[in-house]
């Protein structure tokens, strides 16, 4: 699940660009297990600045023009380059594990709940 430039841009310009771990929510879903990366994508070569959210969660449907609600828990790693797509598909898998162990921590499991994730019917959140 890819932001728009719009929220990109919206991001702090000092989060550094990497892996990070946290909660996902599509829409009032359930909330997820997810792996953020925020950077350029060297691999394929971006020229913009993109935050990607991968969902540990297989979905029965596309949810395109949802709102997705984020929460970023830790860091695993900085972005960088591969030499192959093999070894990216490696990375991410890495990535998707240890966003796992780290998110069954109880100091971070508790964050799955919280109050974010429920907003009530009809509020609207930054103009959205």
């Amino acid at each position: 699940a890819n932001f728009s430039e719009q929220v990109v841009e919206s991001f702090p310009s000092d989060i550094s660009t990497g892996i990070y771990y946290g909660w996902a929510c599509v829409g009032n879903g359930d909330v997820h297990k997810m792996v953020l990366s925020i950077g350029w994508n060297p691999f394929y070569k971006n020229i913009k600045k993109s935050v990607e959210t991968h969902i540990i969660h297989t979905f029965k449907e596309d949810f395109y023009g949802e709102i997705l609600s984020i929460v970023i828990i830790g860091y695993i790693r900085p972005e960088k380059n591969f030499d192959s797509l093999e070894a990216l598909i490696s990375a991410i898998e890495e990535d998707i594990e240890e966003a796992k162990r780290q998110l069954d921590l109880p100091e971070h499991l508790k964050l799955k709940e919280d109050n974010f994730f429920h907003l009530p019917e009809g509020k609207i959140v930054n103009n959205h």
